[in-house]
């Protein structure tokens, strides 16, 4: 098992520094695909094992339930998004970093799900965060540079934050392992401080997942990075994010209350503010991200009814694993796809993409199909993760009688008819409305790519129609938040469950038609009467920001000042210069020389300016001594009287 980890975690490292040195293109994309072919060999080798822990040089690792299934995925993700960079970055340059930092990040991410202690999940998930910042960057121009700066300021602090909250827990339990957190924490107890850890850990964990408010990121890095990295950054680095958020929801807040209204708000927000920015955006992969927001809200939501719902979480646990899992594949499809049609078109904007995509089956296909699973049509598996949490919904209603739960179902279903929405535009826009004049013709995809997209898009109707499939794939991974197995048969295609899908497609059809159809095309061009126009980060983070800076700077030279006038005050007291003595104001010791010269012979040296010199070296000495007594015993009554203050603020509290 320690090799196989070896090789899932490690071995795109030394594939890093391989693809790195090589000059040679064809070899370096050989090397890269097969980097990460053998990782995903070694992952899927690993989901067979029985369930162990891995120690590896003080890191720990699970092999088994939720981590391995995972690492394959993630896994996958990266093979299929290796087979399409060959084309996809023909031409372009500094090729050797994007693929040293593109299986970098992969060794990292695989290393986080991977993880069996949060010690080992943060020193991953910062090695990713950094290590990823470099895909957003890539192109260098000034929009990639400014996302750039966002992505890693946010990762920093994240990051900062969640460290924060390690520090907290490991003082409360003793223990960062994640199996014996639980454990642990009931032995403890709730109190203050793990509640702080817990928040930390969620401000940490929510950054990268793109939860709201620290989702500025998401929007700003998808449509400036390479569309590849784009697929993972959504797909698999958001699921990191997710991952510890589980963590907490499982192990270390389990059926807690105040926890699961918290992560629900917030997931909440989420969800329809990044479903409602995606119905405005005209370009391609910025309405891909804000749609990847929306949905890491629909994700956030199924894990606070996991919270809510206790021991009958059943559905909600299913559901969210199953959502995480049909979300990371259809980012993964749509972003390839929206590569293959950048490849050919060059653009990203909707205006410009007028049927580019008629008569091309090999994009239309697996992006008709990713759109249908993510807007929940029945049939795929977006319809069947959706209705596992909507019913989980539902049933935390019924126990409840909570108003704010219905409030909460039908933003869900509101959410899920924006997501039809706007998935519909970019259909239509692409596929079926007739090209213009300046609509690009394109290109033939290479056999590479047209693999990379169908694999990735065979998936989805093949969970969706066999449903039996679902408890296969979810049930391993339910031991990460004590999720329950289904007590009796899901009847998916039921027409109570197939209402809650009926009414989001009507909202949807209604939203594409009265609103995009009739507000956002004007004389046949869309239009986003918005953009630009409300931004979270520039309208209320960098005021904020600047607004702190102004008070922190204006405290500081307060004390700044401060200082000074201690300064001025100890010069002019105990601190004060001592002025010197000239050697002619020496009188008495050059009289006394001098009458000790009369009675020698030697007229060169002579005593009077002897015994000056010995005067004043002793009275410079003295002057010393003096004043190094005089400032230690200023610092003496500083320390005893800083000494007192904490003894009274100490009796005080």
């Amino acid at each position: 098992m320690t090799y196989l980890t070896l090789g899932c975690v490690f071995l795109p490292f030394i594939m890093a520094i391989a693809s790195a040195l090589l000059k040679n293109e064809k070899l370096r994309n050989f090397i890269v695909i097969l980097g990460t072919f053998t990782s995903l060999g070694c992952a899927a080798a690993l989901s067979q094992a029985p369930d162990r822990i891995v120690s590896i040089s003080s890191l720990y690792f699970h092999i088994g339930g939720f981590n391995t299934a995972y690492a394959v995925i993630a896994a996958f993700m990266w093979f299929a998004a290796a087979l399409l960079s060959p084309q996809y970055f023909k031409g372009h340059h500094k090729l050797s970093r994007y693929y040293f930092f593109f299986l970098l990040t992969m060794g990292a991410t695989l290393g986080v799900f991977l993880s069996a202690d949060l010690l080992t999940t943060f020193i991953f998930f910062e090695i990713m965060s950094f290590a990823s910042y470099m895909w957003v960057v890539q192109e260098e121009t000034k929009e990639a540079m400014e996302a750039g700066k966002t992505y890693l300021a946010i990762a920093v602090l994240g990051g900062m934050v969640a460290l924060m909250g390690l520090f907290l827990l490991y003082n409360i339990t003793g223990t960062l392992m994640i199996s014996d957190l639980y454990s642990a924490v009931s032995m403890a107890g709730k109190s203050k401080m793990l509640y702080a850890s817990a928040f930390c850990l969620l401000f940490g964990f929510g950054a990268k997942a793109g939860m709201f408010p620290l989702h500025i990121w998401l929007p700003k890095a998808h449509p400036v990075a390479p569309a590849p990295a784009s697929a993972l950054l959504s797909g698999v680095l958001t699921k990191t994010g997710v991952f510890g958020i589980l963590v907490v929801t499982g192990q270390i807040l389990r059926a807690d209350k105040i926890w699961g209204y918290t992560v629900l708000a917030l997931a909440t927000v989420t969800m329809v503010l990044g479903a409602v920015i995606a119905v405005f955006s005209n370009n391609l992969k910025r309405t891909l991200a804000c749609s990847s927001l929306s949905q890491i809200g629909f994700i956030l939501v199924g894990v606070s009814m996991i919270t809510l719902l206790g021991e009958e979480n059943s559905l909600a646990a299913n559901g969210t694993f199953l959502y995480m899992i049909n979300h990371s594949i259809v980012k993964l499809v749509l972003f390839l796809a929206a590569g293959a049609i950048y490849l050919g078109a060059h653009t990203l904007d909707l205006n410009k993409l007028k049927g580019y995509g008629r008569n091309k089956p090999i994009i239309m296909i697996p992006f008709l199909i990713g759109a249908c699973s993510l807007a929940g049509i029945p049939g795929f598996c977006g319809y069947l993760s959706k209705t596992l949490v909507h019913e989980a919904i539902v049933e935390y209603a019924q126990h409840s009688h909570l108003f704010i739960i219905n409030v909460v179902e039908w933003l869900f279903l509101f959410s899920g008819g924006l997501t039809a929405a706007y998935m519909l535009k970019l259909f239509v826009a692409i596929f079926i409305e007739k090209p213009t004049e300046g609509t690009p013709k394109g290109k033939k995809l290479s056999p590479l790519s047209a693999v990379s997209l169908i694999i990735s898009a065979i998936a989805l109707p093949i969970i969706g129609v066999c449903t039996s499939l679902v408890e296969k794939i979810t049930y391993p991974m339910l031991t990460l938040v004590d999720g329950q197995h289904f007590h009796h048969e899901i009847h998916y295609f039921s027409f109570t469950n197939l209402k809650g899908v009926l009414i989001s497609l009507s909202i949807g059809i209604l939203v594409y038609a009265l609103f995009i159809r009739k507000v956002l095309i004007k004389n046949g061009a869309y239009v986003n009467p918005v953009e630009d126009k409300v931004s979270l980060e520039r309208q209320v983070y960098v005021p904020v920001i600047k607004g702190l800076a102004v008070v922190v700077g204006v405290i500081c030279r307060v004390f700044a000042d401060s200082t000074d006038f201690l300064v001025f005050l100890s010069r002019k007291t105990v601190l004060s210069t001592v002025k010197e003595h000239p050697e002619h104001k020496r009188k008495f010791s050059y009289a006394l020389g001098d009458i000790l010269d009369r009675f020698k012979h030697d007229k060169e040296h002579t005593n009077a300016n002897l015994f000056v010199r010995v005067s004043e070296t002793v009275s410079r000495t003295t002057q010393s001594i003096s004043a190094n007594f005089s400032f230690a015993l200023f610092m003496t009554c500083l320390g005893v009287c800083v000494i007192l203050v904490f003894l009274i603020v100490s009796l005080i509290s």
